[in-house]
């Protein structure tokens, strides 16, 4: 992992498209702005793992009932 320093309006370039900017600092809160483009998805880490499990849950419901097709179930 790449630890970087930021101030606050200071900001990081990713892969010459997306800028990550400090917005604001107050106690142990970091306010981040993204700019990026519309195609990039941008998820909170929380939200992306939920997604992820929502997703693996339905692909294995969807191998359940092609098995039980296969099976003539």
């Amino acid at each position: 992992m790449l630890a970087l320093s930021r101030k606050k309006n200071e900001a990081i370039i990713v892969n010459n498209n997306i800028e990550i900017t400090i917005l604001d600092i107050r106690g142990d809160q970091v306010k981040v702005g993204i700019a990026a483009p519309k195609d990039v998805p941008i998820y909170r880490k929380e939200v992306y793992l939920q997604i992820q499990q929502e997703n693996q849950q339905e692909a294995n419901l969807e191998g359940i009932a092609e098995l039980n097709k296969l099976l003539g179930k």
